[in-house]
C-alpha cells in the first residue's frame, strides 16, 4: 500500500452540543498509539463517571492500521461507528475521540443518534487546525569513521533528518528521506562519501509537512 500523508491534532480539544436536551461532549486528543488511545478514553471516563454513555472511536497510524469504535451502550452502530466515520472521513489518524452524553430526557431515535454522534464529532473538528504528516523513510547509512564526522555535519545542514548516530567498527547514522527526495538520495550519499558509503532502506515513517 502507497504511504499517503494525513492529518493529526497537535492537542487536544473540547467542545459540546446540545440537542433535545441532551449535552454531547466531545473530547479530540493526539493518540500517538492504541495504548494511548485507550487512555484517553479511560481518563473521561474517569472525568464523568455520571454520565449515561461515554462513547468513543480512535484511529492510528498514518495507514490507519488500528482503527476501533464502542458504543458504550448506546444502541450498536448509532455511536462510535459514526464517530470513527468522521474521524476516517476528515483523513484523521493517531487522534482519539470521546463523546460524553448526558440523557436529557428526549430519546433521538437510531438516525438521531448517529447525527448526533458524528456531528459532536464533526463541529469539534471544524474547531482545529490539523497537523500534516507526510510519508517518509528511515535510511541506516554506514560509512567508515573517516568519512562520519563531514557525513553528519552535511546532513544535518540538509533536509534530511539525522536521527541517531552509532559507532561501532564502522558509523552507522539513522537518516530519515521524504519520500519526495528518496530518489536523489543515493546520489547525494554517493558525493558526500565517494560512493564508500553503504545504504539500506527502513521502515516508513511520517514527519510534520511544515518541518524542513
Amino acid at each position: 500500500m502507497v504511504a499517503e500523508p494525513y492529518l493529526t491534532l497537535e492537542e487536544p480539544i473540547e467542545h459540546e452540543i446540545e440537542i433535545k436536551g441532551s449535552r454531547f461532549i466531545c473530547l479530540l486528543a493526539p493518540a500517538p498509539s492504541e495504548q494511548a488511545a485507550r487512555a484517553v478514553v479511560a481518563a473521561r471516563k474517569e472525568l464523568h463517571p455520571d454520565a449515561t454513555h461515554n462513547c468513543s472511536a480512535y484511529v492510528i497510524g498514518g495507514d490507519r492500521r488500528v482503527q476501533r469504535a464502542d458504543d458504550d451502550g448506546e444502541p450498536g452502530g448509532t455511536a462510535g461507528a459514526p464517530m470513527l466515520e468522521t474521524l476516517l472521513r476528515r483523513g484523521i489518524g493517531d487522534a482519539a475521540a470521546v463523546v460524553t452524553r448526558y440523557f436529557g430526557g428526549v430519546k433521538l431515535g437510531a438516525g438521531g443518534l448517529v447525527r448526533a454522534y458524528g456531528g459532536a464529532v464533526a463541529k469539534t473538528l471544524d474547531l482545529v487546525t490539523p497537523v500534516t504528516m507526510v510519508p517518509a523513510r528511515a535510511m541506516a547509512v554506514t560509512v567508515d569513521h573517516v568519512l562520519a564526522g563531514r557525513l553528519e555535519n552535511s546532513l544535518r545542514a540538509s533536509s534530511y533528518e539525522v536521527r541517531k548516530v552509532v559507532y561501532g567498527a564502522q558509523v552507522a547514522l539513522d537518516v530519515v528521506v521524504r519520500e519526495s527526495g528518496l530518489e536523489s538520495f543515493p546520489d547525494v550519499i554517493a558525493t558526500l562519501t565517494s560512493g564508500r558509503a553503504v545504504i539500506e532502506p527502513g521502515e516508513t515513517v511520517y514527519l510534520r509537512g511544515g518541518d524542513r
